[in-house]
């Protein structure tokens, strides 16, 4: 399944048959491919999103080219603990294990909000969100065979650099500045993916956490990015910027190659060949995102905000 002459491509996802996925952010762009391509190959996908009329749209979409999916609905918003608890609740009333959960969804606010949390809006959609539901349904993930948690950063997480600062993780002290947050929640994306693989390692559990990026995909998260860039990605003139962009088909490969190749080892890293666009591959990450200790102290923070703690069986049944 893929190979340095053969390209890892969406014909190489096996039978998913029997599985159960939780994809976040599944009503559009990256998060509705990844459902639809996850929905083909035989799995149930639980749409795990903020709006139901856009959540059914999207099963409409994917029972096009997969008709007898199964295609639960949760109302999530991960901007929300609430939401966050209560879409938990639901997950562990409907099923007994979750094969795959995949942390897709996300944002990007170009003006300082809080949350009912009191938390920074894209910090707690992009990071405390996914921390706290992977954590409050990490039992289901432990009880399949081989679960996976695929965390979907972005290609700002791999350079070094990026303005992290704990004690002013929403912002407060520091100029807002959309992108510089965006950058900082996904970094943090990293961080919690990669510190969950080392919490896991010697447990016995066979649960993996993997890291994955689109590159620059032609999604319509484009539209957060400020007039500019959503002017420059309209269908019309899109064509023009082909020579660093990529499809929304191409930019889920990397999350669907992360979810489902049997080849993939826990702590591994998926993105695009090229810079920006290209077939899934390995991926290196900056020295920034494999922290381990500015991972352990953001996690502590973490469980700390959220209020969820993960426990981590060390008698899984085999």
């Amino acid at each position: 399944m893929g190979s340095s002459t053969m390209p890892w491509t969406a014909d190489d996802i096996p039978d998913l048959n029997g599985r159960t996925a939780i994809v976040t952010g599944a009503s559009a762009g990256l998060g509705l491919e990844t459902a639809r391509r996850l929905a083909e190959r035989g799995a149930r996908v639980v749409l795990a999103c903020r709006n139901a009329e856009r959540a059914a749209a999207a099963a409409e979409v994917i029972r096009e080219s997969a008709p007898d999916a199964e295609l639960p609905f949760v109302e999530l918003d991960l901007a929300s603990q609430e939401s966050v608890g209560k879409a938990a609740v639901w997950v562990h009333d409907e099923f007994e294990r979750i094969d795959l959960l995949v942390n897709n969804a996300g944002t990007l606010n170009r003006e300082r909000s809080v949350t009912a949390d009191g938390f920074e809006s894209t910090f707690a959609t992009n990071h405390l969100g996914p921390f706290a539901f992977t954590g409050l349904v990490l039992d289901l993930l432990q009880a399949a065979p081989h679960g996976r948690v695929v965390t979907v950063t972005s290609g700002l997480s791999a350079r070094q650099g990026t303005s992290f600062e704990l004690d002013d993780l929403f912002y407060e002290r520091r100029k807002y500045k959309g992108l510089s947050v965006y950058a900082q929640s996904k970094l943090a994306n990293a961080l919690f993916a990669f510190e969950l693989q080392r919490q896991l390692n010697g447990t016995g559990s066979r649960l993996i956490s993997v890291v994955a990026h689109p590159g620059a995909a032609e999604s319509d998260f484009a539209q957060n990015l400020g007039p500019t860039v959503a002017f420059l990605s309209q269908p019309p003139i899109r064509w023009m910027f082909r020579i660093f962009m990529q499809t929304v088909e191409m930019g889920a490969l990397p999350t669907l190659r992360a979810a489902t190749d049997p080849g993939v080892r826990g702590g591994e890293f998926f993105g695009p060949s090229g810079a920006s666009k290209g077939y899934p591959v390995e991926n290196k990450i900056g020295e920034q995102a494999c922290d381990p200790e500015l991972a352990a102290e953001l996690w502590a923070e973490s469980e700390r905000l959220t209020g969820v703690t993960y426990r981590f069986d060390d008698d899984i049944a085999e």
